[in-house]
């Protein structure tokens, strides 16, 4: 199996795994703050690389508006923050710079780039600000949980293995 074919099949698993989690939500305001979705942000971010994170973002959104169970401000707040840590990680390729990109990038830029959604497509009256605090809420959770998570994977050494394995062609 070839590298991109590896990296495509953990993006689709990790959508799925956001997807079927989504159900695990906090409203906050006019959002419903979804920390599942950031932590899949990080983990695509160090597992895959900003493009596979960004689409694995999109689809994990559209995926969960076909199905109801999330709203339009989705896109901007998980994409933006995909973009952010995917970035931070590859060009750091240390944690900390990618955890706090992803929480300035969703929680924000995403938040802020909810605005304009908010009040020319939704129709809903908003201040620049109005999503920033909920999004920084779930995106400090998710990125939480995904850095326990990465902390698990690096001291037992699945962290190495997996980067072999996604980055090796074999």
């Amino acid at each position: 199996m070839n590298k991109m074919t590896k990296k495509l099949v953990v993006a689709a698993m990790l959508t799925a795994l956001s997807v079927a989690l989504s159900t695990f939500s906090i409203p906050i305001g006019a959002s419903r703050c979804f920390p599942i979705q950031h932590m899949a942000n990080v983990l695509c971010a160090v597992f895959l690389g900003p493009s596979y994170g960004v689409m694995a973002a999109f689809c994990t959104s559209l995926i969960r508006n076909l199905m109801g169970t999330g709203t339009l401000l989705a896109f901007p707040g998980s994409m933006v923050g995909a973009l952010c840590c995917g970035l931070a990680y590859k060009y750091t390729k240390k944690l900390i710079p990618t955890y706090i990109a992803e929480v300035i990038g969703t929680g924000v830029l995403g938040g802020m780039c909810a605005y304009p959604l908010a009040t020319m497509v939704m129709g809903r009256e908003a201040a620049l600000f109005t999503y920033v605090i909920p999004f920084l809420v779930s995106t400090a959770g998710g990125t939480i949980i995904a850095a326990i998570l990465i902390g698990v994977f690096d001291k037992t050494k699945v962290l190495n293995y997996l980067h072999g394995v996604i980055d090796n062609e074999s």
